[in-house]
């Protein structure tokens, strides 16, 4: 028997508002993400979708709505106190060190160290960062190349899956990708989708901005799109179409505008 979506949910937006001066970026955004789901958040530029992300990440602070994240009423501070009650967000640019390694990179500020604490004597302990890092890897279903390798030598689709293991490392209960197959060829569009199959698989809850409908369908289990800062469609993929979707965002529905 299937767990109820209720018992799933992990986070909940209703009606967010946010301005920047007189301009409302955000007048009405609602929807929610559940544990074990992608949640393909889709819409035109300047619909609000990086907006509303960054208020989920404490990036910015809303102005009017409220949240509910794992049971807690109320927006974080900044995105500290975001990711310790485990929401992590993996940007375009993936902020990643092309001179650091793959496990390096993963604990960046966070790293292991041997000796007394905060001491100048602490050294790095690299076998057990990487000890570390290898299961979730694995449990990810990640191929990269030696934990040892720089960063700067693997391929997009690689890095992009560095970011992820990444935010998967320090406990995560959402995970938020922006656009994260921009810019990737054909196989490694193909890794990284499987990977946002994988995070759901292992009980995560995922939301993904894209543009492409055809990889949004193919990955995701809820649709929901905004437009000019309100959301105007939130539907289960098998209830929708492609059509419906593009109707929506364009506000264009047989020719008139909705």
């Amino acid at each position: 028997m299937s767990e109820p979506a209720a018992d799933r949910e992990v986070l909940r937006l209703e009606e967010l508002e946010k301005r920047f001066g007189a301009v409302y970026a955000l007048s009405g955004v609602s929807f929610a993400a559940q544990r074990g789901s992608v949640t393909a958040l889709v819409g035109d530029n300047g619909a609000g979708k990086s907006t509303t992300i960054k208020i989920v990440a404490g990036v910015e602070q809303s102005d009017g709505g409220s949240i509910r994240f794992d049971g807690r009423d109320g927006f974080f501070h900044d995105p500290g106190d975001a990711a310790d009650h485990g929401i992590q967000v993996v940007y375009q640019d993936l902020a990643l060190c092309d001179n650091l390694s793959i496990v390096a990179n993963m604990y960046l500020g966070r790293e292991r160290r041997r000796g007394p604490r905060a001491s100048f004597l602490a050294t790095l302990s690299d076998l057990d960062m990487e000890e570390e890092a290898g299961p979730v890897l694995e449990r990810l279903g990640i191929k990269v190349p030696a934990l040892t390798t720089p960063v700067a030598s693997l391929s997009g689709g690689q890095r992009q899956a560095v970011a992820v293991a990444r935010a998967v490392l320090w406990g995560s209960k959402l995970v938020i990708m922006d656009e994260p197959t921009a810019a990737l060829g054909v196989a490694q569009t193909k890794m990284v989708l499987r990977l946002i199959e994988q995070l759901a698989a292992n009980g995560l809850a995922v939301i993904v901005i894209s543009h492409n409908l055809q990889q949004v369908f193919e990955v995701s289990d809820h649709i929901v799109v905004l437009r000019q800062g309100r959301t105007v469609g939130d539907y289960a993929k098998h209830e929708v179409t492609p059509d419906r979707i593009v109707a929506d965002i364009t506000g264009v529905t047989g020719g008139v505008f909705a």
